[in-house]
Order: structure tokens, then C-alpha cells, then sequence
């Protein structure tokens, strides 16, 4: 019987949105299928988070289109990048734990492009005078991983509400980012601190 190998994938990001330590047995079991069967897909753990790491960047990828960045101000497109990514969040969640993803050489180039679109919002916002100019694109963009990563722990573990996820993420990110004072005449060419190359380096998460 052919594999279905979506399935797999989907059933493997499920369970270890919910246990990151789950083994290669555990997710066999949740995918329907045998260890062995399992193997031929992929090899070891490594392949199957390789796998799911290009499950996660393909899913990024298809929220940052589907919400509209360049449209709007830069806070709005924020808040619609955050509603499309909600559906990943939870193995988005889980590849923000696996160190390995994001050091050497074997990074995927498929974070730096979705990192450089987050970015350019962020520098789009601190251009027009919405976004303060003290805080970077870079940073801005590593404290939206941290915050769907974390949002999405907390409700996984049932000490925040589903419908929660948006608020949360939104009103502390942009609550931390919006200028409150008026923008300077000259805001588009203010300048700020220099934006610099960062890597994203997670610690493992502990279960509960």
C-alpha cells in the first residue's frame, strides 16, 4: 500500500507540535504506520525535521502572501501576518526548539527569505514614523518568532485560551513597537541603530 506521505508529515507535525521528545516509534503510531514503513520515508529524526522544517517554511511562505504586507499600514499588515500564521503556529512552535535548524551551514535559505520580507514591514513601519526607530527590523522580526512560538506553547499547554492567540501576540509586540510620540518631520530619514545579521539560536523546551 502506497504511502501517503502529507499524511505522515501532517501527523508527525501534530504530535510533536504537542511533545517535541516524541520518538520515531510514537510518531509511526500516530501516522497509522509501521517503525519500518516510517524509515523508508525517512531515515532517521533528522530527515523527518528536515521534512518538517520545509512543511513550516512553505506554510510561512503561503501566510506572508496571503496577507498582503506591502498593503496598508505596517501594524495592520502585522496583525494579518499573525491571523495567517496562526494554523502553523504549533509546528512552528516546534521547529523554534530544534537548534540544529539554525547553526552551521545546512541552514535552509527559506528563513532568511521569510525573515527578510518580516523584516522589510517592520523597516516600512519605523520609515513612515509608525514603528520606534530604537528598536531594529531584526529584532523586531526575532521577537515575532519568540512571541508565536511562546502564544502558541502556552495555549497548547491550556494556560491561555485559542482565542487568545492574536491578542496576545499583537498587543505585545505592537504595543512595545508603535511610536507614541508624534514622528518627526523628517521620519523617513531618521536614522537608527544599524540592523545587523542575527541567527535563530532557540533552547530545547521542556515539557510540562
Amino acid at each position: 500500500m502506497a504511502v501517503d506521505r502529507e499524511h505522515v508529515l501532517r501527523s508527525a507535525a501534530a504530535l510533536l507540535s504537542r511533545k517535541s521528545t516524541a520518538t520515531m516509534d510514537e510518531v509511526a503510531r500516530a501516522a497509522g504506520i509501521s517503525r519500518a514503513t516510517l524509515h523508508r520515508q525517512f531515515a532517521g529524526r533528522d530527515a523527518l525535521v528536515r521534512a518538517l522544517e520545509s512543511l513550516g517554511i512553505a506554510e510561512c511562505e503561503a501566510a506572508l502572501a496571503a496577507a498582503r504586507l506591502d498593503e496598508g499600514p505596517a501594524s495592520e499588515a502585522v496583525r494579518r501576518l499573525v491571523r495567517e500564521i496562526e494554523p502553523s503556529a504549533g509546528l512552528l512552535s516546534f521547529l523554534y526548539t530544534e537548534n540544529q535548524l539554525f547553526e552551521g551551514e545546512g541552514q535552509n535559505e527559506g528563513w532568511a527569505r521569510i525573515d527578510d520580507r518580516i523584516s522589510a514591514v517592520f523597516q516600512r513601519g519605523r520609515l513612515g514614523g509608525e514603528f520606534r526607530v530604537d528598536l531594529t527590523p531584526a529584532w523586531l522580526t526575532e521577537a515575532l518568532f519568540g512571541l508565536i512560538a511562546s502564544a502558541a506553547y502556552v495555549v497548547l499547554c491550556g494556560k491561555a485560551a485559542p482565542r487568545d492567540f492574536h491578542h496576545m501576540i499583537t498587543e505585545l509586540l505592537l504595543g512595545g513597537a508603535l511610536r507614541t510620540d508624534p514622528p518627526p518631520a523628517n521620519a523617513a530619514r531618521e536614522p537608527g541603530p544599524r540592523s545587523t545579521a542575527t541567527s535563530r539560536h532557540r533552547s530545547p523546551r521542556e515539557e510540562p
